[in-house]
């Protein structure tokens, strides 16, 4: 099966299980425990911001380490710097010194992680099966998500949140292991035409991040509130949304290397848009809220699978895959922190939370005419 046969992507997608299960029980926590520590939604919304602005300033040292030493090792060392901020955000107690130390540890670890995770996997994978790996990792992680949450939900009600975020710094780290055994992947010193073939993946990323910014970030602030300001049930409605769409990668990821990658790009505007709208008008609405939670897991499965192929293929094409990557999350950067100083500035004005959540339509929209377009270039004309 397209799914197993590169063992090296295998390890990957272990590692990217381990990793999302430490994730779906503490990233997914991350700003609903603050705003429960005391910092206001809006305060939330900047900081998580900050993080994204200041991965973008530190992003263009990954080079100069990777050059010396190769995306392997910085990987590793992203895995683990990724871990430290998770025992940090347990001693968050409202606006302080803590709040900014958090900041800059997750500002560190993510763009460590995330570029040398992206380049690594766009380098070491199959472009002809790359809808099925990058499936077969989101249904993994689906299906380890349905554990995390619930986990760390009931965690930090019966046992606080340093054994919770400590629990899930553990298993980050454990992650790290299955990377040793596959292969290192060098930098060239210098390349030519990087440039030239990175704005597509730019674009993408920005599109991407914007529609994170309301139908993620400011929708675990809805969902917290809507469900009572309760770990439990936060945790309960995290898990349910991945069990809906645990399997949903794997059957679009066939679609799209089968070369119907338009077709697959219209089904997850539609899921995108339907959620991001189910979402806007459930908040204070606890069962629609949990409904409109669940189908978010539907986007994950239906469109993460549509953008990894895109971008991880362009990648591969372009010169130097991490340099690609350092360019494109740029893009990823921008978009995010944009949505969410527009979120920030919205809720600070009185602007109902839900109208911030449908900021993402603007994103969903130019994600589907990027997608569009790269696949058009791809499919046969008939």
């Amino acid at each position: 099966m397209a799914y197993f046969r590169n063992n090296t992507v295998n390890l990957l997608n272990l590692h990217y299980g381990l990793h999302s299960f430490a994730l779906s029980g503490s990233s997914a926590f991350f700003g609903v425990f603050l705003l429960k520590s005391g910092v206001p939604a809006p305060i939330v919304l900047l900081s998580i911001a900050a993080i994204l602005l200041g991965r973008l300033v530190i992003r263009p040292s990954v080079l100069i380490f990777a050059k010396r030493f190769g995306v392997k090792p910085l990987l590793i060392a992203g895995t683990i710097a990724t871990s430290l901020q998770y025992p940090l955000l347990a001693e968050v107690d409202g606006i302080g010194v803590g709040l900014f130390v958090l900041c800059v540890v997750s500002s560190i670890g993510d763009t460590l992680y995330w570029t040398t995770y992206h380049a690594y996997f766009a380098a070491l994978g199959d472009a002809e099966h790359r809808g099925h790996q990058v499936g077969a990792r989101e249904a993994a992680a689906a299906v380890v998500g349905m554990i995390g949450p619930l986990a760390t939900g009931w965690a930090l009600t019966a046992l606080g949140p340093r054994i919770a975020f400590g629990s899930a710094a553990a298993v980050m780290l454990l992650a790290a292991l299955p990377i040793v055994w596959t292969p290192n992947v060098k930098v060239a010193q210098q390349t030519s035409g990087t440039l030239g073939t990175v704005m597509p993946g730019i674009l993408l990323f920005a599109a991407d991040a914007f529609f994170a910014g309301g139908c993620v970030f400011v929708w675990q602030i809805a969902l917290f509130l809507s469900l009572g300001e309760s770990f439990s049930a936060f945790g309960g409605a995290m898990a349910l949304a991945a069990f809906a769409g645990a399997v949903g990668g794997l059957l679009l990821g066939r679609l799209i290397d089968a070369g119907h990658g338009t077709r697959a790009a219209i089904v997850a505007l539609v899921v995108m848009a339907v959620t991001t709208t189910l979402r806007a008008i459930s908040v204070g609405n606890a069962p629609l809220a949990v409904l409109a939670n669940a189908s978010g897991a539907l986007v994950a499965c239906l469109y993460v699978p549509v953008l990894g192929t895109a971008i991880y293929n362009q990648a591969k094409r372009s010169p130097c895959t991490l340099r690609f990557h350092i360019a494109s999350e740029a893009g990823w950067d921008l978009g995010g922190a944009s949505a969410l100083l527009v979120a920030a500035g919205l809720l600070q004005a009185g602007v109902p939370i839900g109208t911030c959540i449908l900021l993402s339509l603007l994103g969903a929209l130019a994600s589907f005419y990027l997608l569009r377009t790269y696949f058009l270039t791809l499919e046969p004309v008939v």
